[in-house]
């Protein structure tokens, strides 16, 4: 098959998870035979980002920042024609490189731009995020999950008081965006990286039609994860990964979890973000910041750990992380909440350990000083296996090689 994928994370000077998903996926897919490019953003020059992209095929510069201008922060209001006129950018342009491409594979934040793509052509879209129905993609405001589903709430996410108009003008918005959201659904086929995805927007909007809906849970590349290369004796090692801000619950938990160590025990955190400096200021004997790591340190250490720590406080739609600690055999400890306790499918029986809170997280990692045995079990999570579910929806798309 010739196959484009579609991303505006990509390029990037530190690559983000959504675009390494991204070109585990084409390269995968090269590797098995397929003809594949990769189209991101022409505002930033690929050939600066192509050691860290990794992209072993070709790149084909698309569209300008989809999210840039607009002023919707000074103002304090979502507008209501930002999102769509960016989606039909980034729509004509798949649609001007669609000829010659058995695939159009978007993976990206403006879900609406489905419903800018003919029907004809053999378009579809994987959705890694809660940006369904949530503005902020995240659905977690003042350090809290967000239930909420009335648009005028979702005012207060672009500002603390919007009063009446602000609150009428993003509540506009928001029903804009879930309405063209809800017709790209029913245009095209959508995957959701987990049930949790599929199931927030049926509730925000529930007469939608997802008769084209699909689950695909998120992959991990199996060749590349450490087995357990600790050996008795040597304490306890935490290993805490990804970035740095309220959403992650990293600083959150360094603070309940850094004065309470025992002897022996060492936390290591790995990523980056606005919340460093206070992440700078927990650390000490115990306490080990890496700063931005790339990839591969970060997995040849995950071979070092007693155990893995997935502290978010939002909603993870499908951690990698997770499925990481799971391959490699490590126990995993994270919150009950998004879509992690579906992946518990892919460790052993008990490896992924789930808590309410991250008082009770701190409590359930203290209740052993020695190090925390690993199990290795479940089904597999690699890109090859999910190549393949991908490939058997790719073959139900229509007009393959009509526009070749």
């Amino acid at each position: 098959m010739k196959i484009l994928l579609i991303c505006e994370n990509i390029p990037a000077p530190q690559l983000g998870g959504l675009g390494k998903h991204v070109v585990a996926l084409g390269n995968a897919l090269l590797a098995a035979g397929h003809d594949v490019s990769l189209m991101g953003r022409s505002d930033l020059p690929y050939a600066d980002c192509s050691d860290e992209v990794g992209f072993n095929g070709p790149f084909i510069p698309g569209f300008g920042n989809p999210v840039k201008g607009w002023k919707e922060g000074p103002m304090g209001l979502f507008n209501p024609w930002k999102r769509p006129y960016f989606a039909r950018q980034i729509a004509a342009t798949i649609v001007a490189h669609a000829p010659g491409f058995d695939v159009l594979h978007y993976h990206g934040h403006h879900p609406m731009v489905a419903a800018y793509v003919p029907p004809g052509l053999p378009f579809i879209q994987t959705r890694h995020d809660q940006g369904s129905e949530c503005m902020t993609h995240m659905r977690f405001r003042q350090g809290q999950v967000c239930n909420a589903v009335d648009p005028r709430v979702c005012a207060q996410c672009a500002h603390p008081r919007p009063g009446p108009l602000r609150t009428a003008i993003s509540a506009a918005a928001v029903r804009r965006y879930r309405d063209e959201t809800a017709q790209a659904y029913a245009r095209h086929p959508v995957v959701f990286v987990s049930d949790f995805l599929r199931r927030n927007f049926v509730r925000a909007v529930p007469g939608a039609d997802m008769s084209r809906a699909h689950v695909i849970h998120n992959f991990v590349e199996e060749s590349r994860l450490p087995q357990q290369s600790r050996r008795a004796g040597e304490g306890v090692r935490l290993h805490v990964a990804g970035r740095l801000d309220g959403a992650k619950g990293i600083v959150d938990l360094t603070r309940l979890l850094a004065p309470v160590l025992p002897a022996g025990w060492t936390l290591h955190l790995y990523g980056d973000g606005p919340r460093r400096d206070e992440v700078k200021s927990l650390c000490g004997a115990q306490v080990h910041w890496h700063g931005y790591t790339p990839m591969k340190q970060v997995l040849s250490d995950l071979a070092l750990a007693s155990a893995v720590v997935v502290p978010s406080l939002c909603e993870e739609a499908c951690s990698t992380v997770v499925l990481e600690a799971l391959r490699s055999g490590q126990p995993c400890f994270a919150l009950e909440r998004g879509g992690t306790p579906e992946l518990a499918r892919y460790g052993a029986t008990g490896q992924l350990r789930l808590f309410a809170d991250l008082p009770a997280l701190v409590q359930g990692l203290l209740a052993s000083v020695e190090p925390l045995p690993g199990g290795h079990g479940g089904e597999s999570a690699d890109v090859t296996r999910r190549m393949h579910e991908l490939l058997d929806l790719y073959r139900r798309l229509p007009s393959r090689g009509l526009h070749a």
